[in-house]
């Protein structure tokens, strides 16, 4: 077993859920266990450490401007920060930032199981793998006889990316650097784009009757039903005829529905959600706009609001940035890469920092009962970005 193996079965046996997808007080939720450990990890190595604090009794939603104030932002999350700094003066840094939480599992999915070659376990790919090659990496580095003497280099590990980006959002306003490499599974792969994502919700009003005289009614699910006919077919084929060179189209999915209160009463209220892939091109006031003046066209007319607790904007890092270049040849990559899914990497670089996305693991692993790396390719992962890193004046 490889330290970085070891490091990764570690992980995976600390439960660190998102509070968002748990009861308060869950004894799975919140990253303090995992963050806590990773403190220990890299002060052994000789890396300086800090928290940052999100949420908390000092930094309650101070990184989340949301209007959220659940029992979830109550408990303690902080970002983990290890840093390693050079001899010489400070000319550059470089920040590597995977996320710490995940998404739910039954208890089974925190013991870590090893099987013809792979490690399977909640977070074992999205995005803990990632944790553990990023700070390996370093421990690594600081270890070694050669190493940067003018590149400082942070690792942060965030909170909340799975809910609402939290622990990227607070890390941004107060750290700077001039490339960040966002932790997520991308089968080692740099990743310069991905798309965004905006969830809007549309409401129909109408007129409630008694259901033997509907006639005297106007009912909002006949008129909803009409724009999720329209937004599936017309609305969707607009958009596929709009294409991003890395990307592809910009997508539209209805989730939900929902209305009416029982069969007999003419229902006076109809909601649906809404996801919206968006792309860099587009910001979210723009796509409202857009989807209004549709719906007007076709003489139906809807309230529409975002449900996002913040923006979730798409992700666009110019490739031949040096650094980004630098990086992509150590990786042996000669084009720029995009992908479909949202992640801290769009937050960092809306606040200023140029980010790519990379990571070991396959995104279709992400989120599944069967979660499970590549041992071979967490191994690599650690050793690209190692390599990397070393390579740095």
């Amino acid at each position: 077993m490889t330290r970085t193996e070891k490091l990764l079965a570690e992980l995976i046996a600390l439960p660190s859920v998102n509070p968002a997808f748990l009861p308060p007080r869950h004894p799975h939720a919140g990253e303090k266990n995992i963050a806590d450990f990773l403190a220990t990890v890299a002060a052994r190595a000789g890396l300086e450490v800090e928290f940052q604090n999100v949420f908390g009794v000092r930094g309650h939603v101070r990184a989340l401007e949301s209007g959220d104030r659940s029992s979830h932002s109550k408990i303690e999350r902080r970002n983990i920060i290890a840093r390693l700094r050079p001899k010489n003066k400070i000319k550059q840094t470089i920040l590597l930032a995977p996320h710490l939480d995940t998404v739910g599992a039954d208890g089974t999915k925190f013991i870590p199981q090893r099987k013809n070659g792979r490690l399977y376990g909640r977070g074992a790919c999205d995005t803990k793998g990632s944790v553990a090659a990023m700070l390996s990496a370093l421990c690594e580095l600081a270890n070694s006889k050669s190493r940067p003497l003018e590149t400082e280099i942070i690792f942060a590990g965030l909170i909340d990316e799975e809910h609402a980006q939290a622990g990227s959002r607070a890390l941004v306003k107060n750290f700077k650097a001039d490339l960040a490499i966002v932790g997520e599974p991308t089968k080692l792969q740099v990743v310069t784009a991905h798309k965004g994502s905006l969830w809007l919700e549309l409401e129909t009003r109408g007129k409630a009757a008694h259901g033997a005289t509907p006639q005297f009614g106007k009912n909002a699910i006949h008129e909803m039903s009409r724009i999720v006919d329209l937004l599936e077919t017309d609305y969707a084929t607009r958009l596929r005829k709009r294409k991003h060179p890395l990307l592809g189209a910009a997508t539209v999915n209805v989730g939900t529905v929902s209305g009416g209160t029982q069969a007999n009463i003419v229902p006076d209220i109809c909601k649906i959600s809404i996801d919206r892939r968006t792309l860099p091109d587009e910001t979210n006031a723009k796509v409202k706009s857009e989807m209004a003046a549709f719906l007007r066209g076709k003489n139906l007319s809807a309230k529409i609001s975002s449900t996002k607790l913040a923006p979730a904007l798409p992700l666009e890092t110019n490739h031949k940035l040096p650094l980004v270049q630098k990086f992509m040849k150590c990786v042996g990559q000669s084009k720029p890469l995009g992908v479909h899914f949202f992640c801290d990497a769009a937050i960092l670089s809306a606040g200023g920092i140029p980010s790519v996305v990379f990571g070991p693991g396959d995104m279709a692993q992400a989120h599944t009962a069967v979660e499970w790396i590549s041992l071979a390719e967490l191994e690599r992962g650690k050793d690209l970005l190692f390599k990397f890193l070393n390579s740095l004046p």
